[in-house]
């Protein structure tokens, strides 16, 4: 039986099809079979949302920490505290413009300098994963990983920072421009005089501001499959799509 040119070229292109696939490893069907959705043992589950939270953990904490990883992050910049507006409305009213800003600054950067001092905190936090949060996180909600974090790191993250903000503060003769912009305002007539905890205030902004941006790094990695950035991720990850797809309440 005779083949025309067309018909031996698509036979050439058939069999060099199987050939190729046959080369294939398994290690790269297994890859892709992860891609795919297959269920990867608990033992993987585990590591990967370990690997998945260091990653985003790792991530935020090192963005944060620099100068300007709060001041110039319009997300988390910490700003006046809201009982204190007036007073920056004020200050910038009579021509002391600078001094607001010079608190503002100091504020993030006092956060910026205590924010390294998460690292060890969501480490141990990680290390103490049961399989049940675990489990809860890798099918929860988008935010189901930070609230993770926000449960059991809150309270060591403020005892933490609260000492390490407070030098900071004096480091960066915050606490002096924030007195003197408090005593300038308080000086006004007909002004009721505003009386700010400003340690526990930039404490408080400052964990806040690492969970809003580990929250943008989790929805990344739910979300993005480039954001995997290893094969157990996109195992781990793809998975729980699946699962999703199968039962959306997941």
């Amino acid at each position: 039986m005779r083949f025309t040119k067309s018909q031996a070229s698509s036979k050439l292109l058939f069999t060099f099809i199987l050939l190729l696939f046959h080369q294939v490893s398994q290690a790269q069907i297994n890859e892709l079979s992860g891609k795919l959705g297959s269920k990867p043992s608990e033992a993987q589950i585990q590591s990967g949302i370990k690997e998945a939270l260091e990653k985003a953990t790792d991530l935020t904490v090192d963005r944060l920490s620099v100068e300007n990883g709060f001041l110039q992050n319009p997300d988390i910049k910490i700003l006046f505290p809201p009982e204190a507006r007036k007073v920056e409305s004020t200050l910038r009213k009579i021509g002391l413009g600078n001094v607001a800003d010079d608190v503002i600054t100091s504020l993030n950067r006092a956060a910026e300098d205590a924010a390294k001092e998460a690292k060890p905190i969501f480490t141990d936090a990680i290390k103490s994963m049961t399989l049940k949060d675990v489990q809860q996180i890798l099918l929860g909600e988008q935010n189901a990983a930070t609230n993770y974090f926000q449960k059991t790191t809150s309270d060591s993250l403020a005892v933490k920072f609260s000492p390490k903000i407070d030098q900071s503060l004096s480091k960066t003769d915050a606490t002096k421009i924030w007195e003197s912009a408090m005593e300038n305002y308080n000086k006004l007539p007909f002004v009721k005089p505003v009386e700010t905890d400003l340690t526990k205030y930039v404490t408080d902004k400052a964990i806040e501001g690492l969970f809003v941006e580990i929250a943008k790094e989790e929805v990344e990695i739910r979300e993005k499959i480039g954001a995997r950035t290893s094969p157990l991720l996109q195992s781990v990850f793809g998975y729980a799509e699946q699962e999703k797809i199968k039962d959306p309440k997941k």
